[in-house]
């Protein structure tokens, strides 16, 4: 696991496999957003991950490159860049499509206030 406040960022197949499960089993809520480099869109979301991160410490937070790790957003029907995932215990729980800062914020909110009541 990365430290806390920090952006997972999984480079291999197996690496993503492991830090997931590792995530999973804390039962913290899990937000993954799946990013390219080429993107205009990811690029402008980009710098808002970590600021989430360090607000977030009861937050796992990760970056995955779909060209660097093809096989996870197949997994995850990832459409288009970019896309967040909000996950807990292994299942998706919600989705945002797009480089939406405010719909992110909304259901980071949303999924952290449920797992603290």
């Amino acid at each position: 696991m990365a430290a806390e406040g920090e952006v997972i960022a999984c480079h291999t197949v197996e690496e993503w496999t492991e830090k997931l499960k590792a995530a999973n089993e804390s039962k913290k809520l899990i937000v993954i957003d799946f990013t390219a480099t080429w993107c205009p869109p990811c690029r402008f979301i980009a710098p808002i991950f970590p600021e989430l991160a360090k607000k977030h410490l009861d937050v796992v937070f990760f970056k995955v490159d779909v060209d660097e790790l093809n096989a996870v957003a197949k997994e995850f029907d990832v459409q288009a860049m970019p896309t967040i995932i909000f996950m807990k215990e292994g299942e998706v729980k919600d989705t945002v499509v797009g480089a939406d800062k405010n719909e992110i914020l909304t259901k980071l909110q949303k999924h952290t206030s449920v797992a603290a009541a």
